[in-house]
């Protein structure tokens, strides 16, 4: 049966972009395979936290994800450090990769430039999503476009670690959206959104007030054209509104071109702010209803637990591979 395994890190206010491009997907995929979804906390410690914020941040995650509409009784909903044989197979695996290889890791280049010291965990961090997504025997990987380089060297792993000690791991496909994989900034619509983006002007939170979203969709950067069409080269930021439209509203691009054919861009982002208010404000109350913390700490138990009986498995069937006693 087809398993996916995809994560996010509890950094961060999730934006609209891990909606459309992440969470929206999640709750699709938990329909037609076997989903385990996860919230990586240790991913996030590759970088300085607070520890408060941290604890917090990835309990909101978790509620995100059933907000959005992830049911645990279909998928496996669980945080990561609740399952140990993450970073157990993690190690392992580091001893089967090579430094080339993660040194040609844009996303490594791209964080610590600049930085004078950087953790060692940032560096070595894509062994441990190779760990994460071998881990459950995954044959999809739900991921988006600046994320391929990652499954890429999972794949490249995995089969190095067949070659060598046999049939052990199952090689991943990545999964991407083919649109709206990646929805871009308000204020720079040649940029992806970013939960970590300065200006709050360029990211709309799930969980923000619909009065703090529509100015910023009001404001968002268009062209002098005031012509409605879909050209992400010459029209990023009207594409872009397109987009983000489409998914929420579940139209075609090209039946909203036609809507608003002859019309300018206000009309187009007053109806925007409508329909994102409507599908927004439906996750805003589940998300609001997940208050009881005993109860989202119960369903984070009992699908790790359902996690554990995979990874262990997974787990002992490396060390029997790589000749590491077991009593």
């Amino acid at each position: 049966m087809k398993r996916v395994f995809s994560g996010v890190q509890p950094s961060g206010n999730l934006t609209i972009g891990n909606y459309l491009g992440a969470l929206k997907q999640f709750v699709e995929l938990q329909n037609e395979s076997e989903a385990l979804y996860c919230v990586v906390d240790l991913h996030a410690i590759t970088v300085p936290q607070d520890p408060d914020d941290l604890r917090r941040r990835s309990r909101e995650i978790a509620k995100l994800y059933l907000a959005c509409g992830v049911d645990p009784n279909k998928a496996t909903v669980f945080i990561q450090s609740h399952v140990k044989e993450h970073a157990e197979l993690g190690w392992l695996l580091q001893c089967s990769s090579y430094m080339g290889e993660l040194n040609r890791m844009t996303q490594f280049k791209d964080k610590s430039e600049g930085k004078q010291s950087v953790q060692v965990g940032l560096y070595t961090y894509p062994v441990l999503m190779a760990a994460d997504i071998l881990l459950y025997d995954a044959t999809h990987v739900p991921v988006g476009d600046d994320q391929k380089q990652h499954i890429e060297l999972t794949r490249d792993i995995a089969a190095r670690f067949n070659g060598r000690f046999g049939e052990t791991f199952v090689i991943p496909e990545p999964q991407i959206q083919e649109f709206g994989a990646r929805i871009m900034a308000l204020d720079e619509p040649t940029k992806k959104m970013s939960k970590s983006a300065e200006n709050e002007g360029a990211r709309i939170a799930i969980l923000e007030d619909p009065s703090v979203f529509k100015k910023k969709i009001m404001r968002a950067v268009t062209d002098t054209e005031n012509e409605i069409r879909f050209d992400e080269e010459n029209k990023p930021g009207v594409s872009n509104l397109l987009t983000i439209y489409s998914l929420f509203a579940g139209e075609s691009v090209d039946t909203l071109v036609a809507r608003y054919q002859g019309q300018g861009y206000g009309n187009l982002k007053k109806d925007l702010v409508e329909v994102m208010t409507d599908k927004l404000g439906a996750i805003q109350q589940r998300y609001n209803e997940l208050s009881d913390t005993d109860e989202l700490d119960k369903i984070l138990a009992a699908s790790a637990e359902r996690a554990r009986t995979i990874a262990e498995r997974t787990v002992n069937r490396v060390k029997d591979a790589m000749g590491l006693v077991r009593l």
